[in-house]
């Protein structure tokens, strides 16, 4: 049985002869019932206060477990965003080479044909050189041939008007 100030202040002693003074433990018991009355309100305000505290701390924790995994969700995010886009730069850097590679392919490609033309161009050129070099040629002979004719032609002009003075 717990002592509680209803027992204290029920409590009776016997009396004896030459005993203590009812009065005074009458009235020490009723302290200690105060006493024992203010202790057990001090101790359930502590209980209540604990069991307040109790449910505060738990709703921080969960608070904190919330606040944990939302942030372990945010930093899944955040590294999963960035590994997007490394990935999609890794892409564009990958089309741009292959651009790029077509590019220099094609100027590589008109250069070459560039080339080709050039020399297509000098081998018409020389094949013209000679071409016209050969019809100088021929008309220079022409010439000369019909000097010669002519110079003859006029030899035999010239005799025959020495003949026909004469």
């Amino acid at each position: 049985m717990g002592i509680t100030p209803t027992v204290v202040r029920q409590k009776e002693f016997s009396t004896k002869f030459r005993g203590f003074d009812v009065q005074e433990i009458d009235s020490f018991l009723e302290e200690v019932a105060k006493e024992i009355e203010d202790l057990n309100n001090k101790v359930e305000r502590i209980v209540l206060e604990k069991e307040r505290g109790d449910l505060e701390n738990q709703g921080y924790r969960e608070r904190e477990d919330t606040m944990k995994k939302s942030i372990l969700q945010s930093q899944k995010v955040l590294d999963q965003m960035k590994e997007n886009a490394e990935k999609s730069s890794q892409n564009i850097v990958a089309g741009a080479e292959v651009r790029a590679e077509k590019i220099l392919s094609r100027a590589h490609n008109r250069l070459s044909q560039l080339h080709n033309d050039i020399n297509e161009l000098k081998r018409q050129r020389i094949q013209l050189e000679m071409q016209i070099g050969s019809i100088l040629e021929s008309h220079s002979k022409m010439l000369e041939i019909t000097k010669d004719e002519n110079k003859a032609a006029d030899e035999t002009d010239s005799t025959l008007k020495f003949l026909n003075h004469g």
